[in-house]
């Protein structure tokens, strides 16, 4: 192979790959508007399991809102409390309990 049809091979051969790449981020990762991703809600076995986590955690209320994969957890489930208080429950792959915060009286998270 002479020099000239490898720097054309070679080049070929990372544009494919750099391609791939770019075709892999797209479809995994998307942008936050769409349904596929951390905001992804809940269903099915694993929104059982990690309601009865997180309502174990609180001591019962209402769960609210739930969302899968993000940067701090594999679930997270927002829980209403009787008084109003919203707190959001942290869960692993396994559905234990990672953390859990409270909001406070000004709306911010506080941690419990």
């Amino acid at each position: 192979m002479n020099r000239r049809t490898r720097w054309i091979a070679g080049g070929a051969a990372a544009f494919a790959v750099v391609a791939g790449g770019a075709g892999v981020a797209a479809a995994t990762g998307g942008d936050d508007d769409s349904d596929e991703g951390p905001d992804t809600p809940l269903t099915g076995d694993a929104l059982d399991r990690a309601s009865a986590a997180a309502l174990e955690e609180t001591g019962g209320g209402e769960v609210t809102e739930t969302e899968s994969g993000d940067e701090e957890s594999a679930y997270e489930v927002e829980v209403t409390l009787e008084d109003g208080t919203q707190v959001d429950v942290q869960l692993d792959e396994s559905f234990a309990v990672v953390s859990s915060s409270a909001d406070d009286e000004d709306g911010d998270e506080a941690d419990d």
